[in-house]
Parts: C-alpha cells; sequence; structure tokens
C-alpha cells in the first residue's frame, strides 16, 4: 500500500508525487491539518479557508479515483512523523509519497519523518514539484547558487530553449478500496478561527476545473496586454492566480505550457506581455530556490547581513494607523484596505505600501511581512519574504536603499483618475482626480472625514537614506 501526502499541492492533475505512488501499487491519501503550526507561521484565516474549500474538491476527485482521503489533525509539526508511523502502521503502508517543501522548518519536519520511517523500514520518498526546476539544480559556473535574478532567468531562458517543463498525467482510477477511514473535513471554527464573510468564497472559487478556466481567460485575453496593465491597480490587469499556485490548485508547469500552447509548447515568445508574465513566474521561481539556498531568509534574518544593523523605529502606533489604512496617504490606504477586505493586494501597490512602512515610516520590514502573511490568502513565504526584502533594500537583488518610491507620485502614475483610491478610500471619493492623491496639499485646513499625513514625505525619504548610510 502507498500513501500520498498531500500538503500545498490540492489537486490530481500535474502532480509528481500523486503520479508516482499510483504507479506504484493500490493508494491511499492523507491530508493533515496543523491549526497551532499555521498559527505559528502566521498563515492568514482567508488562506485557511481557501483551502479547505479546495479541500472539499480534492475528496471528491480522489473518490472519482477510488483514493480514500484520510483527514487529520496534528496541531503541530513535531508530532507528525509519529502520527505517519501510526497511519503507516494501521494500514500496511510501505512508502509515503509528497511533494517537497523548501522552508526551514518544512525540510526538517520531513527530515523527522523519513528517520523515524527508516527506522520501521519504511520510506518517505520526496519528489520535487512546486518549482519549474529542481531545487538546488541551478547554479552558475562557480557552482554557486544565483544571488541576482538577471543572471537566474538568463540560466532559466537557456534551458527553456532546450525544452519546456513537462506536466504529469492524470492518473486513471484504481480498484476500489475497502476501508473505512476518517475523512471529515472541519470548518475554520473548528479549528479556531473566526468564520469569514461569504464574499470571500464568491471572490475566490475553488476547484481544479475554475483555476483552469482562469488561468485559460487569462492567457487568451488578457497576457497580451499584461506588460501595459500589470502596474495599474484600478485594471484587472494581472493574473490572480497566485492563490491557486500558492496552494497547489495549479501548477507552475501548467502555466508554462499554457503560455505557450499556441507555439506548441517550444519557447517562442510573442509579445512584451507573455514574456513579463513569463518573467513574473520566474520572480517567483527565484525566491523558492533563494528560500532553500539560503536558509537565513526564513529565519527572519536579511539576506544582506549588514542590514541587521539597521536601527529601526519602534513606532507601534504608526504601525497600527498602517495596519488600518489611516496614514494620510491615499494609495497606501487603499491597499492597506483592500488587503482587509479581500485577502488580496494588486502588485503595484503592495511594493507601495511595503516601501511606505520600511523607508518613510523606518518600521522593521519583518512586521511588515508577518502583517501580509496573517492576511494574504496568497500568502507564501518565500514570495512574501522576498517581496519585503526588496523594498527594505536588505534582500538579494533589491532595490538600492537611496532609490524609495514616493506614494504620491506613483498614486498620479498608476491611478491617475484616482479609481481606485475612490474604490477603497471612499471618503475621497467626491475630491477630483487632482486632489485625490495628495487632498491637504493645497488646503491644510480642508474639512475631511480623514486623517492627514502621519509622515512628511522628503524628511521621512531622507531620514531613511541617512539610517542606511549609517549601518
Amino acid at each position: 500500500m502507498q500513501l500520498i501526502w498531500f500538503r500545498q499541492d490540492l489537486r490530481i492533475q500535474d502532480h509528481a508525487a500523486l503520479w508516482y505512488a499510483t504507479q506504484a501499487d493500490t493508494c491511499l491519501a492523507v491530508v493533515i491539518l496543523s491549526p497551532e503550526q499555521w498559527a505559528i507561521h502566521h498563515d492568514a484565516p482567508v488562506k485557511i479557508d481557501f483551502y479547505l474549500r479546495q479541500l472539499h474538491s480534492l475528496k471528491e476527485q480522489l473518490h472519482q479515483l477510488n483514493i480514500p482521503l484520510i483527514i487529520q489533525q496534528v496541531p503541530l509539526w513535531k508530532d507528525i512523523p509519529q502520527a505517519l508511523l501510526d497511519l503507516s502502521t494501521t494500514y500496511a503502508v510501505e512508502t509515503i509519497h509528497a511533494n517537497i517543501e523548501f522552508g526551514v522548518n518544512e525540510l526538517k519536519r520531513d527530515s523527522e519523518v523519513q528517520n523515524l520511517l527508516q527506522q520501521h523500514k519504511k520510506t518517505l520518498e520526496l519528489y520535487q514539484d512546486r518549482t519549474l526546476f529542481p531545487i538546488g539544480s541551478i547554479r552558475n559556473k562557480s557552482q554557486h547558487p544565483y544571488q541576482v535574478f538577471g543572471a537566474f532567468k538568463k540560466f532559466c531562458y537557456e534551458q527553456f530553449s532546450l525544452s519546456l517543463p513537462q506536466c504529469y498525467p492524470t492518473p486513471t482510477a484504481q480498484s476500489p478500496v475497502n476501508l473505512m477511514v476518517e475523512s471529515k473535513i472541519p470548518t475554520l471554527a473548528e479549528l479556531g478561527a473566526q468564520p469569514l464573510e461569504s464574499h470571500f468564497a464568491m471572490q475566490w472559487p475553488v476547484g481544479e476545473d475554475c483555476a483552469l478556466q482562469r488561468l485559460d481567460h487569462f492567457i487568451d485575453h488578457q497576457v497580451s496586454h499584461y506588460q501595459n496593465e500589470r502596474d495599474f491597480p484600478n485594471l484587472r490587469g494581472t493574473s490572480q492566480l497566485s492563490p491557486y499556485l500558492n496552494i497547489g490548485l495549479l501548477s507552475i508547469r501548467q502555466c508554462i505550457q499554457a503560455l505557450f500552447r499556441k507555439q506548441h509548447g517550444h519557447f517562442l515568445p510573442e509579445n512584451l506581455g507573455q514574456q513579463t508574465w513569463l518573467d513574473e513566474l520566474l520572480w517567483r521561481e527565484f525566491y523558492q530556490h533563494i528560500l532553500y539556498d539560503f536558509p537565513q531568509v526564513s529565519k527572519h534574518q536579511p539576506f544582506k547581513a549588514s542590514t541587521q544593523y539597521i536601527p529601526w523605529r519602534d513606532a507601534p502606533e504608526d504601525l497600527i494607523v498602517w495596519q488600518q489604512g489611516r496614514t494620510g496617504i491615499p494609495i497606501v490606504d487603499a491597499g492597506m484596505r483592500q488587503l482587509l477586505a479581500t485577502g488580496w493586494m494588486h502588485n503595484r501597490v503592495r511594493m507601495i505600501t511595503a516601501m511606505f512602512l520600511c523607508k518613510n515610516l523606518l518600521i522593521d520590514w519583518r512586521l511588515g511581512e508577518q502583517w501580509f502573511m496573517q492576511h494574504l490568502i496568497d500568502g507564501d513565504l518565500a514570495a512574501n519574504n522576498g517581496g519585503w526584502q526588496w523594498c527594505a533594500s536588505t534582500g538579494t537583488d533589491a532595490v538600492p536603499y537611496f532609490r524609495i518610491f514616493n506614494p504620491i507620485s506613483q498614486s498620479q502614475k498608476f491611478d491617475a483618475n484616482g479609481d481606485y483610491i475612490r474604490k477603497w478610500v471612499p471618503e475621497l471619493a467626491h475630491l477630483d482626480a487632482k486632489s485625490i492623491h495628495e487632498p491637504f496639499a493645497k488646503n491644510t485646513n480642508l474639512k475631511l472625514d480623514y486623517p492627514h499625513p502621519i509622515v512628511d514625505l522628503k524628511s521621512s525619504r531622507q531620514r531613511a537614506i541617512d539610517a542606511f548610510k549609517g549601518i
């Protein structure tokens, strides 16, 4: 008997561990829910709810394959090795199959599972599935991992020109398995979290068919305009596929294959939109490799060691108004309110809000990273950490510390008419397209139910530059 351990890969199509397990023998499947561990990792309720909803869909898909799904609750990962050993003993499992995860805690957990199973003559087989290229396989001429995205991307392009990563076949149904297993999927409330409003489920529907339809719609109707529209938060110019990639409802290989479907699977970018979206997928890939090759980034450490000495401000009141979207900088507040309302934020606005916190408020990027993880439906350790360290100038390939976004200029450029601000900061909706970006600029006594800026952008920019120069 084989056991497939589903983690952040809740699909049956293009699934490495599932494919190899089903080729070996009769299979069972298991999903382990660890609510206390999720809390330690700051996983957002909206992300957990998304996961649980997809779990219902996965259970039905596995039922069609005659693969029983076992649902277990093991609050902390340290207890998973014994739980899996007990399962494998109960069901006479010889091998457990799973797709590798790259965080320090995840690798430690899997190592402990492997060690305990080996003591009982059982095995845990791990497969590369979450990335386009196996972790540890992308090296420069000195056999060191790349630390700059441009060189990393060039290497990937060279590999694509040889062949694109291929998808695994979907398994066929096995003979029915006559076993009684525990397969009740708990609700968010039963896991100790507050239930969410219904609009989250409507905005982020689950199911592999839904995810693939969203992918196809983006490729067929939006990707050619992606390069021109992706930076404008009031447009639906991005794919919004990150939640589906994050819990493995979609695979990265499916995205690449869909992107080059019209080229019959050959690496022949036809337009800037196609190439730009590919580069965004490679940024995701890059950060996954960084997470593995430089494990300090998943231990709350900056990638650039020298930046650990930046004198961050202890400003809890400023942090709170940033979190709640009450900074007095409209584009920042719009982004933070979008996050609270939807569990998602437009990527350009993520950069604006993050840089405002790290530079203009000079607040430790780790506090912002944590807040995003606590609220993002697509909260991914590698991507979230990479993005925050880029904005804070502490990470690999980071923006130079003296290049600091002016949020007003960013707002005027990417939300020129103020439509995004009007949606998320309705108390400014009546203002014209010029004054909405900086409502108190011409009249500091303007009567608005909206706060004045909590910081002067010019002087706070210089304060950040001085802080970085001083390390």
